[in-house]
């Protein structure tokens, strides 16, 4: 019961700031080219210190544990590959502008604010870690394959694109940060990093109000939303859960894939659809109904754990 209030308090108040941002675009305190604005900061600067702060955070140990971390990363990068190989079949039969927005929000999962909590809530200090590693493929496919979806230039110039992109340099950065035993950065630039870090909630769930508010409420509940949800929130995590069933390893990194899997949409998917010219009022959609539904579905699939 604890859990499941910790996570009903989690989604309210991530709802309560949808709430503000629907009312400030309503009154006319955001407009198109301050949403705009907004999507430059969050994608130039903000996400770019959430992703260097997400590798930065954590312990180093060895043993088991560094085992333990290898084995989730595999996890993890299998689980990308997976949905990287069922997005096209599942979504074919939508319109382009939609399938690239429904591909990305399966790549893309709410793994940071939603996840991050309940792997702690549930696992303590250890889930959180593994958790770490577990978004690290997921980062590195969110801003290279998910990013690719949105784009529409040759292979060549996307690869030079993508890898100039301030998200993918804060992959690599990130990661070379988290290996160096020790951390050359100056505290006052990493404090300055983590301060940004903690806008990345509040500024992303603003903009995806402000896109839900154009958003006609009548087809909130369509059909293709909740064929999404029902995907993201239950049919994959549960293939996800039935291939690790056989695999003789730690049963907690099993608990974690499963439910990191079982997370809505990440705010980025109607962020990144807005800031490249997609349907972004129906990823906006997306991402709110899922967060809505999963109120109820992820304490279902803790039963499992």
């Amino acid at each position: 019961m604890g859990v499941f209030s910790k996570m009903v308090s989690l989604q309210l108040m991530l709802f309560t700031l949808i709430a503000v941002g629907i009312a400030l675009r309503k009154l006319g305190f955001i407009d198109g080219k301050g949403r705009r604005l907004l999507s430059d900061l969050l994608i130039n600067v903000i996400l770019p210190c959430n992703i260097i702060q997400s590798f930065t955070g954590g312990v180093r140990p060895s043993g088991a544990f560094m085992r333990n971390c290898l084995l989730m990363l595999l996890l993890s990068s299998a689980i990308q590959v997976l949905v990287y190989l069922l997005n096209r079949p599942l979504f074919r039969r939508f319109p382009d502008h939609q399938c690239r927005v429904l591909c990305y929000g399966m790549i893309c999962s709410n793994s940071t604010f939603v996840g991050l909590p309940v792997a702690e809530a549930l696992f303590g200090d250890l889930g959180v870690m593994y958790t770490a590693m577990f978004q690290i493929p997921l980062r590195f496919t969110m801003w290279t394959a998910g990013l690719s979806l949105f784009t529409s230039v040759s292979k060549k110039d996307a690869f030079r694109k993508l890898v100039r992109h301030p998200c993918i340099v804060a992959v690599f950065l990130g990661l070379a940060l988290m290996c160096l035993p020790l951390n050359p950065v100056p505290g006052f630039v990493m404090d300055s990093v983590a301060a940004l870090n903690r806008c990345t909630t509040p500024v992303s769930m603003l903009v995806i109000g402000s896109i839900l508010a154009d958003a006609p409420l009548k087809s909130l509940f369509s059909p293709s939303v909740l064929y999404y949800s029902a995907l993201r929130l239950l049919a994959f995590p549960l293939l996800v859960w039935g291939l690790m069933l056989p695999l003789p390893m730690d049963g907690l990194l099993k608990s974690i894939c499963l439910l990191m899997t079982a997370m809505p949409a990440g705010s980025t998917t109607s962020i990144l659809a807005d800031r490249y010219g997609c349907d972004a009022a129906f990823a906006a959609q997306l991402v709110f109904v899922s967060t809505l539904l999963s109120i109820a579905t992820i304490p279902l699939l803790t039963l499992l754990v």
